[in-house]
């Protein structure tokens, strides 16, 4: 399986990404730079987190527009793997791949801790290697991570069974405790948590590994 992290100006957990994937998963990875016009060869795109171009106008607003987006959204729509994470996230919401908005934290602070998380949907390729309701940690890293979307697609999410995953204690006023949602079809997930942050025991915790191993399985 071949892997492709994608970066931005201002990406700065590319790397990460990148280091979970090809020592972690032992995985095929690639850089792809968002000047790039194509996908080549290419089973899963992982979009990582920072501040891509700055987060001016809204985060993710202008990544959006980016040389690669057209690419990703016609490999999404075909059916391909798409995983967001925190900046990454905004981005797929900006490019309308996932519904709603990512809004500035409920106490408009920089929250960087680890949170508890209630696994909502284990049956995506996201999620696989987990079982229903169980909680797991990973760390979170956003000034803008306020999931909000309004009641009409809230229900959709729910009916749909789109959320993938729910904060235990909501550290940023999102909507229902949504950490990660995915798409209708199940192959694109936005998420605010960082797998990649929780790959070896080193860390004390390796709950991310099992979300990026999903993908392989």
């Amino acid at each position: 399986m071949r892997f492709a992290v994608i970066v931005f100006p201002g990406s700065n957990c590319d790397a990460d990404m990148y280091y979970a994937v090809q020592d972690q998963l032992q995985a095929e990875v690639t850089y792809v730079p968002h000047t790039a016009t194509q996908l080549n060869d290419i089973d899963a795109v992982l979009i990582p987190g920072g501040f891509s171009y700055g987060d001016y106008l809204r985060t993710g607003a202008i990544a959006r527009f980016a040389p690669i987006m057209p690419a990703i959204i016609d490999f999404a729509n075909n059916g391909g793997l798409v995983l967001g994470v925190c900046n990454g996230f905004q981005i797929l919401t900006e490019a309308g791949l996932l519904p709603g908005a990512l809004h500035e934290n409920k106490d408009l602070a920089f929250i960087c801790k680890d949170v508890q998380l209630t696994v909502a949907n284990p049956n995506t390729p996201f999620s696989n290697r987990f079982e229903k309701d169980e909680v797991i940690t990973l760390p979170v890293a956003h000034g803008e991570g306020n999931y909000y979307c309004d009641a009409e697609t809230l229900a959709q999410l729910e009916a749909n069974h789109q959320i993938v995953f729910r904060y235990q204690d909501n550290p940023n006023g999102s909507v229902a405790d949504i950490a990660g949602i995915c798409n209708e079809r199940g192959n694109v997930l936005g998420m605010m948590p960082h797998p990649e942050r929780a790959v070896e025991a080193i860390l004390g915790n390796t709950d991310g590994q099992r979300l990026l191993s999903s993908l392989l399985k």
